[in-house]
């Protein structure tokens, strides 16, 4: 009995997509806020901090995205941690993310000129404060094309979360393609679907790349005030 493709199966496709999206959001998010440390860490005036952080980030850098899934699928229930498909493919997502976002964010930092952070110590700002009031600011308009560009390759690496059995994009089509045996038009509809959850990541990356919209910051003076 032939089955076509139906109703129910756009539907399922789009239900995939909606937990792509959610898993990408989860992945940004925790990897955000994780590179946003390992960022901090890799500047840090502690050099064990530095070698450590490092270090991790190398380890993570170089394992693929696909053991460290199955690492925290397989692994975290052995220490006796039950966790959810979803959770696992979040967590995994989050911790290859933040090594990217970490030394994007590193290196969009330490680009910031020299003279601005001499000017800062010249104002008597203290450490926090030179860091969140001057060259975070500056730092923020050098990282914003990569880290919106990274963000796509998030969204496309959703897809190994079948792996460990979570039903998104990849997986919904795959399964639709085992009930009625039509790869072509599946994996054309699926492609689609990632097409347009990249493509507009992808145009806002390049209007930034461009300089559009422009962020007008105004930078710290790089004289030393006049002491009387």
């Amino acid at each position: 009995m032939n089955i076509s493709l139906n109703f129910a199966h756009i539907q399922f496709l789009l239900e995939g997509t909606f937990w792509t999206l959610i898993l990408s959001l989860m992945a940004f998010g925790g990897g955000g806020l994780m590179g946003f440390l390992i960022a901090l860490g890799r500047i840090a005036p502690v050099r064990a901090l530095r070698v450590v952080i490092a270090a991790w980030v190398q380890l993570i850098q170089g394992t693929p995205l696909l053991i460290i899934m199955f690492m925290v699928y397989f692994g975290l229930p052995q220490l006796g941690l039950s966790i959810s498909p979803l959770l696992a493919a979040g967590v995994s997502l989050t911790i290859y993310a933040s090594a990217y976002l970490g030394e994007i964010w590193r290196g969009c930092i330490q680009a910031v000129p020299r003279a601005q952070w001499e000017a800062a110590e010249c104002l008597a700002l203290s450490g926090v404060q030179r860091m969140f009031k001057v060259i975070l600011p500056q730092a923020i308009k050098l990282a914003t094309p990569p880290t919106v560009g990274f963000s796509v390759q998030i969204i496309k690496n959703t897809s190994l979360a079948s792996v460990v059995g979570f039903v998104e994009l990849a997986r919904a089509g795959q399964l639709i393609n085992n009930s009625i045996f039509e790869p072509f038009i599946i994996y054309l509809i699926v492609a689609t679907l990632y097409f347009c959850l990249c493509f507009p990541v992808s145009v806002l990356s390049r209007r930034l790349e461009r300089g559009a919209p422009e962020k007008k910051i105004k930078p710290v003076p790089t004289v030393s005030p006049r002491i009387n």
